[in-house]
């Protein structure tokens, strides 16, 4: 130009990042890690996700496994509410079940991780054999061998006979049978006691330190620092050991041989569920049992993450 100013073109305009292109960039990134997924997720929509949805749709319907699934609307869930004794038998034994042996397991597992996190010698054999039984799990073997002790002739009755104690036919008698699975299930205390034992190792010495040098007995270090500090750990353990509760079946299948006891005393509710479903190939309503099991387990847990605040303490 004349006046020898020389003009600049204007800067070109960003075009704006479209979420498409986001997207695509997105999944050029992380191709690796969705390719490692893939077998799982394959694996999590076929062998879970699928047959839930199945069992939500054959909740609606009469199915027998040998004529097409016919649709009864709430039928079933009616049935359940109102016209099916053995349903709210098999509540109560589950709720008795639940109520007694998930806080028993649970003293009787922190008990013993209290004693081993005093520094005994040899504890990883402590450990593993304390944790063997709930390394069995809910076995048919173990159901068995736990029958056998219980039995009219088997060897709780044998030991207390050496005191002059007849002692009665434990599984077979609706007074009794029902605590013999408490008593196994409080005997696989392993899986929480590991737990336990990993949350007592992270407790602060100082803390106790400074409890002592204050007075503070030991009894009540445990309730004003122990508890408390220990509280998320427990949380976990009473939400697992409480869905594991809930869905307890082998041991009252084995011992009382599918039947639920003598007068449904261990008629739990899983057991109720499969005489329903292959039984009585009344898998409509097993379904329907099975949903209704699912709402059980997930309206306590809502319950015990809304109550946690109140009793549940976490490191800030």
């Amino acid at each position: 130009m004349g006046d020898g100013v020389v003009s600049k073109s204007p800067a070109p305009l960003a075009l704006p990042d479209l979420p498409a292109a986001k997207l695509a960039r997105s999944f050029r990134r992380n191709a690796p890690g969705y390719l490692f997924l893939a077998p799982w997720l394959l694996g999590f929509a076929v062998f879970t996700v699928g047959p839930a949805l199945a069992s939500l749709y054959l909740s609606f319907t009469d199915y027998d496994l040998v004529r097409a699934p016919e649709l009864v609307g709430l039928a079933n869930y009616v049935r359940i509410a109102t016209a099916d004794p053995k349903f709210a038998a098999s509540i109560h034994v589950t709720f008795i079940y639940v109520i007694l042996s998930v806080p028993l397991k649970l003293a009787f597992a922190l008990v013993i991780a209290l004693v081993l996190n005093r520094g005994i010698a040899g504890l990883p054999l402590y450990r593993a054999i304390f944790y063997l039984p709930s390394l069995l799990g809910s076995s048919v073997a173990i159901a068995v061998l736990w029958r056998q002790l219980f039995a009219a002739d088997g060897l709780v009755n044998a030991v207390l006979g050496h005191f002059g104690y007849a002692g009665p036919s434990w599984i077979s008698n609706p007074r009794y049978s029902l605590y013999t699975l408490v008593l196994l299930s409080v005997w696989q205390f392993g899986s929480p006691m590991i737990i336990f034992l990993a949350g007592l190792r992270q407790m602060p010495r100082d803390v106790y330190e400074a409890a002592s040098i204050d007075g503070a007995s030991k009894l009540r270090q445990f309730f004003r620092i122990t508890l408390p500090l220990l509280s998320p750990v427990i949380f976990f353990n009473a939400i697992v050991q409480t869905i594991d509760a809930f869905r307890a079946f082998t041991p009252a299948f084995v011992i009382s041989g599918g039947s639920g006891g003598p007068i449904n005393s261990t008629l739990f509710y899983t057991l109720y569920l499969y005489q329903e479903a292959f039984g009585n190939f009344r898998m409509g309503y097993a379904s329907a049992l099975a949903w209704v099991l699912m709402i059980i387990i997930a309206l306590f847990t809502v319950f015990s993450f809304l109550t946690s605040r109140y009793w549940v303490y976490y490191d800030e």
